[in-house]
């Protein structure tokens, strides 16, 4: 009884050391996809009446954690839309004056008043999505993502 357990123990500590191989091997670390150095940040969105909400395209690689802003100035009741982005990727987080928030999905945003939100997430399914404010078509009130 003592040699099959001790086999079964060898067995889990090597399949555990194998198991982790790749996320070191790839030079992430212990946290993987969550590590510091698997992380960019991306340009903030800005919710504001008239204006431009991004300041151009978003190329995101698939795998790599990333952090935004959503800045909203208060100037009008304004909502973010992007369904098939948000189930694109993996949010970690949600960050609101310090509050974290850990949802299972997300649809849309909506600011009433003047306030700052950080999401933060890993791209997941390569494509091309976007996010946009509802009930516009203008090129300048939509953020385009491609994940490759």
């Amino acid at each position: 009884m003592a040699a099959i357990t001790k086999v079964l123990g060898t067995a889990l500590v090597a399949a555990f050391a194998l198991s982790a191989a790749p996320a070191l091997a790839d030079g992430l670390g212990a946290a993987g996809l969550l590590s510091g150095k698997n992380k960019e940040d991306l340009p903030p969105i800005k919710l504001s009446s008239g204006e431009p909400i991004s300041e151009g395209p978003w190329t995101l690689r698939s795998g790599t954690y990333y952090e935004f802003e959503i800045i909203g100035d208060g100037s009008q009741e304004l909502a973010l839309a992007g369904a098939e982005f948000f189930r694109a990727i993996w949010i970690d987080e949600i960050v609101v004056e310090g509050l974290e928030i850990r949802p299972l999905g997300l649809d849309s945003i909506e600011f009433d008043e003047a306030g700052e939100m950080e999401i933060g997430f890993v791209a997941i399914k390569p494509g091309r999505y976007h996010m946009k404010i509802p009930g516009t078509e203008g090129e300048t009130q939509r953020v385009e993502i491609t994940i490759e």
